[in-house]
């Protein structure tokens, strides 16, 4: 009778661990935002040199496998790549922004062309990515090098930046905590962070994390080899309704060099 029990009772714990995993892939992505589903446009291939407009934008939304994921699945955006920026100390190694010490972010630097796609568009999808309402922290990433950050290249970047944080407010039922700050050398990561999810697609963080992220921003084809038509638009207001709390991620692990 005991081992009978007990076979039940492992059952319903086998049962519950398979329940929470699937709730918890499908919740990660940060619901404390418009819920609007973006729709998806055509683009056309790059032919010759990235056009000589290009202008360059900077976000950190913690941690930068998951925003190059984004950012490079945009119409117009023709690089988008994972680095360091706003510490103190030249060249940072990965492990040196880790300790927190450096005061670096995890950030991508996207090269854009503002004929295809607005910078005021790239906020707008800032906004829908990451839950910019804690501080320090996205999921189980924790540190400020995974603070939510808006790197502004001149003034107009600035004033767009803090007009947008002020309307996207409206959308989060907690305070933004998102920082606006001038943007400083950009430090390029190491090559295995480059195109992580591109080239691990079945890594358990690609797949619990930024897979399910891509799913739910309509991004899920691969990244466009064209300048596009910059018609991609994220989600826009959810009618009033309050948004849900982000549930908790895995900590991302240290990849292998």
């Amino acid at each position: 009778m005991l081992s009978s029990f007990l076979r039940t009772v492992l059952g319903w714990l086998v049962f519950a661990l398979v329940a929470g995993l699937f709730a918890f892939v499908y919740l990660y992505v940060p619901t404390d935002m418009p819920s609007k589903t973006p729709t998806a446009s055509p683009t056309t291939a790059k032919k010759g040199p990235p056009p000589a407009n290009l202008e360059t934008a900077t976000f950190g939304t913690g941690c930068f496998w998951c925003s190059q994921a984004v950012f490079e699945r945009l119409d117009g955006v023709w690089e988008a790549t994972c680095g360091y920026m706003g510490g103190t100390l030249a060249n940072p190694t990965y492990e040196q922004v880790c300790t927190g010490l450096t005061d670096h972010a995890e950030v991508t630097q996207v090269k854009f062309d503002p004929k295809v796609i607005s910078y005021e568009k790239l906020l707008e999808w800032f906004w829908h990515m990451h839950d910019p309402t804690t501080l320090n922290r996205q999921g189980n990433d924790t540190g400020t090098q995974y603070r939510s950050v808006i790197f502004y290249s001149n003034d107009a970047q600035k004033a767009a930046a803090e007009k947008s944080r002020s309307d996207a407010q409206k959308n989060f039922r907690n305070p933004i905590v998102t920082e606006i700050s001038p943007a400083t050398t950009f430090y390029q990561a190491e090559d295995y962070h480059q195109e992580y999810f591109n080239n691990h697609a079945s890594a358990g963080y690609c797949q619990l994390i930024i897979a399910p992220k891509l799913d739910k921003l309509n991004l899920t084809e691969a990244p466009t080899t064209a300048g596009g038509t910059g018609t991609k638009s994220p989600a826009t207001s959810n009618g009033g309704a309050t948004p849900a709390p982000t549930p908790a991620s895995p900590a991302k692990s240290t990849p292998n060099p």
